[in-house]
Order: C-alpha cells, then structure tokens, then sequence
C-alpha cells in the first residue's frame, strides 16, 4: 500500500509541481488548497504525512497544527515556508510541526526530508512505548497529549510530550543541550539552545515545579538537564 501525503497549499504551480514529484516518487496523494478545509481534508483523507504551507487562506498553517495536536493528531507535519526568520520555524515547531522547508526549496532536500520523517514515524510506531508513563506522582498520557497531577490537567504539546519520553527513557542521565535538540527537533533543527531551554521553563510550571529548585527536570550547568528519579 502506497504511503499517503496531503499536501495543504494554496499557492497552484507549488501544488501542482508538489504532487508530480511526490507521485514520481511513488506516494499517494491528495491536495486541499484552503486552510478553513484543512482539517475535514485531513479526517477524510487519512493522511501519514501532512505538508502545510504556513500562509494559507482561511486558517494559518499554524492554527491547523496547534488545533491538530490539541485533539490528539499525531500524524507527521513538514512546513513549508516563505519565512526565513528564525522565530517564525520556531513558532511552527513549538505548535507541533516535526520539521519545516523554507521556500523557495529544493526536490531533493524535500524528498529527503520526508524520507527521513516517515522513518522516524515508522520507528516510533513500531515500539512498544507504553501511552501512559510516570514521572514522579505525574502520569503523562501519550494519546491525549496531557499532564495529570493530581486534580490538575496540562495540555502538552508535540515537542513538550516528546521531550518528557525522551527523559522519561534516560533517568538521571545527563543529556546535552544539543542531544536534546538532535533526538526531539530533529538533525534538520539548526536553531538555537533557547528554543530547548523556554520549553523546559514551560515543562516545569506543568510537573508542578514552580519554586528556585526543580524537584523534576533539573539542570546541569554548562551542559543540559537530567530527569531525577
């Protein structure tokens, strides 16, 4: 069975040259061409990866990947963007984007950029990572995308989840600043230590740590942060 791509855009040339040379190379594809019809394109359609231009009429690319990861849709996102300030890629990966193209962008880099995120897909899936996991007296639920401490419910996002896994799989190892960048916003990411590190701020206020000290996630300086368990 072919492997589906919707292709989100509105701009026709970029579309239709998009779906020649995804089908050339053997995927299955179906194009939506509005934002405000992106997410009834991607209930129907069902697709394993999603390209979606930022600026599209109707919806921003953007709402359509924060409403996606708030309903607990865990299908892949590349972004395609005119945008070359940093912040804007930025944005698009807090929101739950996986990886991003600027525009004007070349096939090859495309096509090995959606190579390399199916392969990721197809690793994570076929795990056997449990939905829900412990951090503490936190339980983290992976189909939900949601923090529960006691009475209280966090909503997490895309990179929030995957960061809290990726500690949750290394207890009280000392992690880089840069491995956690490699494994959770990919090799693609060339952005800075930054982005990691207000995630981390944002992550601690959800685990319930809100005082100087982190009983949770805490930093090693001069390199990164470990999970204490």
């Amino acid at each position: 069975m072919k492997t589906k791509i919707l292709i989100i855009e509105d701009d026709p040339h970029i579309l239709l040259g998009l779906e020649e040379i995804l089908k050339s190379d053997g995927f299955e594809i179906a194009v939506c061409n509005r934002g405000d019809h992106a997410l009834c394109a991607i209930n129907k359609e069902m697709p394993q990866l999603i390209l979606l231009d930022v600026m599209l009429p109707g919806l921003s690319g953007y709402d359509i990947c924060k409403q996606l990861r708030a309903k607990g849709n865990t299908t892949p996102i590349l972004m395609l963007t005119a945008k070359g300030q940093e912040m804007d890629k930025v944005i698009g990966l807090d929101l739950g984007a996986d990886d991003y193209v600027t525009k004007p962008f070349g096939l090859r880099e495309l096509l090995a950029r959606i190579h390399a995120l199916l392969r990721r897909t197809s690793v994570k899936e076929s795990g056997n990572e449990d939905a829900q996991f412990q951090i503490g007296s936190v339980t983290i639920d992976s189909k939900t995308f949601q923090l529960r401490r006691g009475k209280t419910v966090e909503e997490l996002t895309a990179k929030e989840l995957k960061l809290l896994r990726f500690f949750y799989d290394h207890p009280n190892e000392v992690l880089s600043r840069d491995r956690l960048l490699n494994e959770v916003w990919g090799y693609e990411y060339f952005g800075t230590t930054r982005t990691l590190d207000q995630v981390i701020v944002q992550l601690r206020k959800k685990l319930g740590d809100n005082g100087t000290t982190s009983k949770h996630l805490v930093t090693v300086h001069g390199v990164g942060y470990k999970l204490q368990r």
